[in-house]
């Protein structure tokens, strides 16, 4: 092998980098163990609502330490924010949290810019697209058009009544044609989508979470929102459904409240426990002397006094920085303090220092400025009932704009109702030298004072020390304000971290027994260069998971299967070499001779077979969502690591042993002489075969017209909730119960007797948080008899990671999303099939060989489809037919088409070498000679599969259980459906040839 240098170095480098990527996951859940240790030791089993406290104090030790340093790797030092950030990102299903698609209702939308019209043209529209959307792949707003252009008559969307109103006025004139206004309207719309998801984005920051996702779905109005470990899984569900708030207050002057702040301070000495620093007795002050100071230190007049003593004050040691005189600033504090600020200055004591034309202020932070850790107080001028002066519904428009000075500022739009109010609070503001605050999710956006005074008409612009992208978001928030649409989640899986915990303890364990066998069997099959294979895998492993930390990628319970089962099909390569080499010794060839010509023979095989599998991975990958995506991406990364660890890693060994004088016989006592000598006559047995299959075939073709498959809620729609019992139910009499409350639901047994995965249709087309709420309150009631007297909170509590009993996981998916899901599903598989299908004609150059895999490839779809149809009503293990089910198809089509490849790849060869035998005896040698390549890899991918099957958990159960009856299957229509096939179908062609000539 050349460059050996080279590969060596870039070996060490690429191991090096993943060691460094990973040392951060390892540092961070070391860091997340001692703050969860510290956390228990402080809050008792005794306390009221323990895990609460326990939570928020683990999450306050981290916040404590996020900017200080906690690893130290010699040549650099990394802050926990930063460790965290590096850290590999642990998916839903195994910390935990919520998976939620929102919809943002575009039908609010259209009826908020039409003022609510009346129109009956453009309500009936309105009513038609809600139903073409049943069955539509197209957003709701393009069938808006369809469904108002076939009735509309002498309507125009230009009319009075529909999109001419004061409020689009100067956009949309009387006499515009309807393509013109489609053009405005869908600009309106999809400002106010992005409205929409800045809010969501800016609600998201506030929880906390170590890598949420957020992201706009195409333009159909969704929004995918992922949120793995989070905390309070029940704030974030109805934090993400409510509506904006935008609004405006009257702002306070900060120095109005300096001195209440003190006094607050010494009140709060009496209430709070503040931990006292060991320092000299101070001088006493009295209280008028500590007000004065704490004011001079508001204002930074202080003088500063080297032998002063530090003191013990719990509001005012928090201040990082002074308001300044005239603005709406009291003071800055740390981010990770403003909790804690706004306990201290709402507690009832503190509060009942406020004057009384002050009683009803309210207390609000700002928005932290990028990359800072310091957070502004302002207090606004509130009143009895909690109201702002001016809601944000009233804003019609914003607007970024650039002043005179070429500085961006925002232009805002009122409509009357909110200019004349607006006018009222800008000319007191410029009368009193005071700010207005836009307040948005109970966050000050921004305070602007009023320079000029009075503003008549509603349009306003807001002008500060700006940068561009901080005027879009203000734009945005502005614009959210008078967002008429709900967001109603259409699609959620909420997983409790409990159930998270289990996962990761069964992908580990599944993970490591493969692992095992896989080593061992190498070393039992190919002696000593067994061992050297298995020191590439290993270091495949340590690739995989390094380049997934690097990439921030997210790892999934099926991300875990798709490493393991990489670990299985790696070993694909190294058989295929060592099998080459075996047989060039088997020629009587030098030892360093047969181990070069096994590499360069294997290596066309290698490619190919690597090369389909990868593209249905990526068909997959741009495909699938989630998890799916998360299997894709480590199926991905594994063909490619498998390649160099394979080809570089093990010729590296390989060379390194043989170079000092050693030898290798790619085999052991057992092994030398299996599946030696072999010629057994495939083609003579293809037309039982055929018969065999045609019978399977048939059967599952009845099967599924008549019984059909279990189409999990993905593809039809409802809910599914994942519940735990102390004692072991019984699966029937549960549904029956249940149908009665429900009308439609069914009970099954979810891995063990003690677990029910429950799904109903009830409500199915409505999405609100209400109706969830209704749904979970019926199911308890329905199974309170079996839950041991759990109370309704204890039930949905999903905080819990301990947890054990009652409600573990949910899963919910709208009809009109299922229909989506089962369109991007069956254009997946077509997709791979299609561009396999091109792939095989490219590299053999005949038609037939690609028509012999993809009938092969059908044929193993059919039958796995056929046996899921057969025996999902009785298998113990959920058996419906869902996105991780497409997966599974997929990956069989992938693992079908490498064994399919690797034949074909022998008979091109022996066809060149040997142009004087028949094609039969090419073929049948062909299929012999690569008996011992295909075995092996099924039986060591299998063992690998059924160690998954086993110990992997019971949401991953159905989706290995595919993959197995794939991979017999796969390796049965390789030797007798794919090949043969093929081979009939040469013959056709050279039959009909002889009869021309």
């Amino acid at each position: 092998m050349q460059n050996k240098g080279l590969v060596k170095l870039f070996a060490l480098l690429f191991g090096l980098v993943s060691v460094y990527q990973l040392s951060f996951t390892f540092k961070a859940n070391q860091i997340e163990d001692e703050a969860q240790e510290l956390a228990i030791s402080k809050i008792a089993d005794t306390e009221e609502d323990y895990r609460a406290k326990r939570s928020q104090e683990e999450a306050n030790y981290l916040e404590s330490i996020a900017t200080d340093t906690v690893f130290n790797i010699g040549i650099a030092k990394f802050t926990y924010n930063e460790v965290k950030q590096k850290a590999m990102n642990l998916g839903l299903d195994l910390k935990g949290g919520i998976n939620v698609i929102l919809q943002v209702s575009v039908k609010d939308i259209l009826k908020g810019l039409a003022n609510n019209t009346k129109d009956p043209v453009f309500n009936k529209a309105l009513e038609d697209a809600t139903e073409l959307q049943k069955n539509s792949q197209n957003t709701y707003l393009e069938d808006f058009f369809v469904a108002f252009d076939a009735i509309k008559g002498d309507t125009k969307l230009a009319s009075p009544d529909i999109f001419y109103t004061k409020a689009l006025d100067g956009e949309i004139e009387g006499n515009m044609t309807d393509d013109e206004v489609k053009k405005i309207i869908s600009t309106k719309i999809d400002e106010s989508i992005v409205s929409a998801f800045e809010v969501l984005r800016k609600r998201i920051d506030e929880f906390g979470v170590t890598s949420p996702n957020i992201q706009r779905l195409g333009t159909s109005g969704r929004i995918l929102v992922e949120l793995p470990g989070v905390k309070d899984v029940e704030r974030a569900t109805s934090l993400l459904q409510s509506t904006a708030q935008l609004e405006f207050w009257d702002a306070y002057k900060g120095e109005q409240f300096f001195g209440f702040l003190a006094q607050a301070n010494e009140t709060l000495k009496d209430l709070v426990e503040v931990d006292t620093p060991e320092v000299a007795e101070a001088e006493p002050q009295d209280e008028e002397d500590a007000q004065d100071a704490a004011i001079d230190d508001l204002l930074g007049e202080a003088e500063t006094d080297s032998t002063a003593v530090a003191a013990v004050n719990p509001l005012l040691d928090l201040i990082r920085g002074p308001g300044y005189q005239g603005g709406p600033i009291i003071a800055r504090f740390e981010v990770k303090d403003k909790v804690t600020v706004l306990e201290y200055l709402n507690k009832p004591e503190v509060r009942a220092l406020l004057p009384v034309e002050q009683r009803y202020a309210k207390f609000v932070f700002g928005k932290p400025e990028k990359n800072s850790e310091l957070i502004d107080l302002y207090a606004l001028v509130g009143n009895r009932d909690n109201t702002p002066q001016l809601s944000g519904a009233v804003v019609t428009d914003a607007r970024v704009n650039f002043s005179v000075a070429n500085k961006p500022e925002v232009s805002m739009q009122m409509n009357s109702k909110g200019a004349k109010i607006w006018e009222e609070m800008t000319g007191k503001a410029f009368s009193q030298g005071s700010q207005i605050a836009i307040v948005l999710d109970d966050v000050v956006y921004s305070a602007p004072g009023v320079t000029s005074g009075p503003i008549a008409g509603g349009n306003s612009s807001i002008s500060g020390s700006f940068t561009l992208n901080e005027a879009e978001d203000l734009a945005n928030v502005l614009r959210a304000g008078k967002l008429p649409a709900s967001a109603d989640i259409i699609s959620s899986e909420v997983v409790g971290p409990s159930l998270g915990q289990e996962a990761i303890d069964s992908g580990t364990m599944s993970f490591m027994i493969a692992l095992v066998l896989v080593l061992v069997w190498m070393i039992l099959y190919y002696g000593k260069a067994g061992g050297f294979a298995d020191i590439a895998m290993v270091l495949n492993i340590l690739l995989i998971f390094g380049i997934l930390s690097g990439l921030g990628a997210v790892l999934t319970l099926p991300g875990i299967a798709g490493i393991v089962l990489t670990i299985g099909m790696s070993v694909d390569a190294n058989v295929l070499i060592f099998e080459r080499i075996r047989e060039e010794i088997a020629k009587g060839k030098g030892q360093k001779e047969s181990i070069q010509d096994g590499f360069s023979n294997a290596l066309s095989s290698i490619l190919d077979a690597n090369i389909t599998t990868g593209l249905t991975a990526l068909i997959l990958f741009i495909f699938g969502t989630g998890p799916i995506k998360g299997f894709a991406t480590t199926l991905l990364i594994g063909i490619f690591t498998s390649l160099f660890t394979a080809i570089f890693i093990t010729r590296l060994l390989v060379d390194w042993y043989i170079n000092k004088g050693g030898k290798l016989d790619f085999s052991t006592a057992i092994t030398k002489n299996l599946f030696r000598n072999i010629n057994i006559e495939f083609l003579k047995k293809r037309k039982v075969a055929y018969i065999i299959s045609g019978a399977f075939i048939v059967l599952s073709l009845g099967s599924l017209v008549t019984v059909g498959l279990n189409q999990g809620v993905d593809f039809v729609g409802g809910r599914t909730y994942q519940v735990r019992f102390e004692n072991d139910v019984n699966a029937t009499e549960i549904s029956s119960t249940l149908a009665n409350t429900f009308g439609s639901a069914d009970a099954k047994t979810f891995g063990s007797a003690n677990q029910l995965k429950i799904t109903t249709k009830y409500k199915v087309n409505e999405a609100s948080s209400e109706v969830d709420e209704e749904i979970r309150q019926l199911l308890y009631n329905t199974l309170q008899p079996h839950l041991s007297g759990q109370t309704y909170e204890e039930f949905i509590d999903l905080n819990d990671v301990n947890k054990q009993v009652g409600l573990l996981e949910s899963f919910k998916v709208s009809p009109t999303i299922a229909d989506d899901i089962k369109q991007a599903s069956f254009w997946a598989i077509l997709g791979s099939l299609i561009v396999v299908f091109l792939y095989i004609l490219m590299r053999f150059k005949r038609w037939q060989y690609s028509l012999g895999a993809v009938a092969a490839v059908f044929h193993d779809v059919l039958i796995v489809l056929g046996i899921f149809s057969l025996t999902y009503r009785f298998m113990p293990f959920s058996m419906e037919i869902d996105q991780a089910f497409i997966a599974a198809i997929l990956t069989v089509i992938g693992y079908s088409l490498n064994d399919t490849v690797v034949v074909f790849d022998r008979i091109r060869e022996f066809f060149n070498e040997h142009t004087s035998w028949k094609f039969d005896r090419v073929v049948d040698t062909s299929l012999s000679s690569t008996l011992s390549r295909t075995l092996n890899t099924s039986l060591t991918t299998l063992v690998v599969l059924l160690s998954i099957f086993i110990f992997g958990g019971d949401s991953i159960r159905g989706f290995m259980f595919a993959l197995i009856v794939g991979v017999i299957v796969g390796t049965y229509s390789s030797l007798f459906i794919a090949t043969p096939i093929m081979y009939d179908t040469v013959q056709k062609l050279e039959d009909k040839k002889k009869k021309k000539n």
